[in-house]
């Protein structure tokens, strides 16, 4: 999984991504000169797969994990007629689902904060990003009209891109668009930006945090969101277990920024996990919610999808409860799945397959 996170210059991305992967990236980086993006891969915790490798002691035991890219700050470029940068867009079309940070605290330069503004600024420049995209492809499949080239394929993809066009002028992004799976087959290779999914990362300072639940159930209306003392849990995830437990009871929060955010993505983008176990490795798999047991054995391995067979399969609190895999087979909870099965969050798959 790949969340990008964004926002405009002095949102405090930056602060966020150093609180989300225990990062020590300067702050202050973006108002210099920094091309680059920063880049981190977090483990996804779950208690699961602990509980999991405890059974099994394996050689390895292996989490999810989530790819952050904090990208920098969009702000207008009048040479380009344009607030994003070729890379940025190219790193964001590369990502699952998008995080907009958005500053929720007065700043000795900028004044007080305007989150809801801030957010419009920002969609509004993806929704500029994907109407050029649009508007360009339009153009092509025109010119190949003219050239004689009106073919079905051609004259399906111009019917979806024009739906599309109408969409964005309107103001809307892609994801609030009714697409088929026909239709987004056609359309997978434009990478919209406004048809990834989007949250918002509402980055308070200590003073005012937890007092903005109306600001909160505002934005909720639209988009995933979720609220951060950036600077407090930046400084939290420098600390020590015992010392962090200790200031977040103060602060009256439960859960560490990434733990939240990681609930937060999983239920945006509707994934679910599912384990391998075994003497050598005890792993955590993402899958999408609906797919099935031949595309969780994808995921693991091409090889397995292409000579499957069947899945063994049994859930992780089946086995919990019966104690073990023996217990599980004595309590008649082992079943042999098709490929079609559809995976469910927190089973446990063995993929039989011949090549």
């Amino acid at each position: 999984m790949k969340i990008g996170l964004m926002g405009l210059p002095g949102s405090g991305k930056t602060t966020v991504f150093n609180a989300l992967t225990s990062a020590e990236v300067n702050i202050q980086a973006y108002a210099a000169e920094k091309a680059e993006p920063n880049l981190a891969i977090v483990p996804v915790a779950d208690e699961r797969v602990m509980r999991l490798s405890q059974m099994y002691e394996p050689k390895k035991t292996i989490h999810a994990t989530i790819e952050m890219i904090d990208l920098v700050g969009v702000s207008y470029d009048p040479a380009k007629n344009s607030a994003l940068s070729d890379q940025s867009i190219t790193l964001l079309k590369n990502t699952d689902a998008l995080a907009l940070v958005v500053r929720n605290y007065r700043d000795d330069l900028m004044g007080p904060p305007n989150p809801l503004a801030d957010m419009s600024r920002v969609e509004e420049e993806l929704l500029f990003s994907d109407l050029a995209l649009c508007e360009g492809r339009l153009e092509r499949i025109e010119k190949s009209y003219q050239r004689g080239k009106k073919t079905p394929q051609l004259q399906r993809e111009e019917k979806i891109v024009r739906r599309i066009l109408e969409q964005l002028n309107n103001e809307k992004p892609v994801r609030k668009l009714p697409i088929t799976k026909d239709e987004q087959k056609i359309i997978r290779g434009f990478q919209l930006l406004t048809e990834k999914p989007m949250m918002v990362v509402l980055n308070s300072n200590e003073v005012n945090f937890g007092d903005n639940q109306t600001l909160l159930d505002k934005i909720g209306k639209e988009y995933s969101i979720i609220e951060f003392a950036g600077k407090f849990e930046m400084e939290l995830s420098r600390l020590d277990e015992e010392e962090m437990a200790l200031f977040m009871e103060d602060m009256g929060v439960t859960e560490s920024a990434r733990d939240r955010l990681t609930r937060m993505a999983y239920g945006t983008l509707d994934y679910i996990s599912f384990f391998t176990v075994g003497s050598d490795e005890v792993r955590a798999w993402t899958l999408k919610r609906g797919e099935t047991a031949l595309d969780a054995a994808g995921t693991v391995h091409t090889d397995l999808a292409r000579g499957f067979i069947r899945a063994e399969c049994f859930s992780y609190d089946d086995l919990m409860e019966c104690g073990s895999e023996k217990g599980v087979k004595e309590k008649g909870r082992l079943r042999l799945e098709g490929k079609n099965y559809v995976v469910q969050d927190g089973d446990i798959l063995n993929i039989r397959y011949n090549i």
